[in-house]
């Protein structure tokens, strides 16, 4: 991001409230994953996304039951704090390009293992919450 803002003579925006609405997505990313991280805990199960099948517990409550990957949307959050920080309308490709990534790379592989441990229950589940919001 900081390259394509560094690099590309085009594409800046400004607009009022932009620094706070950094600010804001930040704290709220940061929020998601600590949320996360702290429920996994509870629940001692892994945080591991490359040992989905090592999970003890599926997590429905709290920040679970509304995205099914609290995370991951942390971390787009931040994509999307810092591509306003900087100002450049082309880093939301960027963005979108994580999600895309994230989706086919990350967490079909994760659905597909949580599946053939929890079965049901985890198919029931991805029915009543949304991958991301």
């Amino acid at each position: 991001m900081y390259a394509l803002d560094s690099y590309l003579p085009f594409g800046e925006f400004e607009f009022f409230g932009r620094g706070a609405l950094v600010y804001v997505m930040m704290g709220l990313g940061f929020l998601c994953m600590v949320i996360a991280l702290v429920q996994f805990a509870s629940a001692k199960t892994t945080t591991n996304p490359l040992k989905p099948s090592k999970a003890t517990v599926l997590v429905r409550s709290g920040i679970y039951q509304y995205t099914r990957n609290p995370m991951y949307l942390g971390m787009l959050l931040l994509l999307i704090a810092f591509a306003l920080r900087l100002g450049n309308a082309f880093n939301t490709l960027l963005a979108a390009g994580f999600v895309y990534y994230m989706n086919h790379f990350q967490i079909k592989g994760e659905e597909e293992a949580l599946t053939l441990k929890f079965g049901k229950e985890y198919k029931y589940y991805c029915k009543e919450v949304r991958r991301w919001f």
